[in-house]
């Protein structure tokens, strides 16, 4: 395995891993921002008030994203079954 292939190899399971997470971190974000202003404007400072409706989006988020989410991770796990040989053959001895 060369260096440059170990990088590539990171690189794309971060892409991939971010890529994975980006739903619900997005949708965390949205609900925060909308708490965030109701908060704001009613002056109502209760921290479950921001916290239990994020979460529960969150876990929607990821029942509504679980089949790409598979779809993503059993993708990229073929690919690194189908071309294991490949990089086994490349290991230097």
């Amino acid at each position: 395995m060369t260096p440059e292939f170990v990088i590539g190899f990171a690189r794309q399971s971060i892409e991939l891993t971010l890529t994975i997470a980006l739903p619900m971190l997005l949708v965390g974000l949205a609900v925060g921002l909308f708490v965030s202003i109701f908060q704001a404007a009613t002056q109502i400072q209760e921290m479950t008030l921001s916290f239990i409706p994020k979460i529960i989006s969150i876990f929607l988020a990821l029942l509504l994203a679980f089949p790409w989410i598979m779809d993503k991770l059993l993708t990229f796990t073929r690919e690194i079954f189908l071309h294991f040989p490949e990089y086994v053959r490349n290991i230097p001895m």
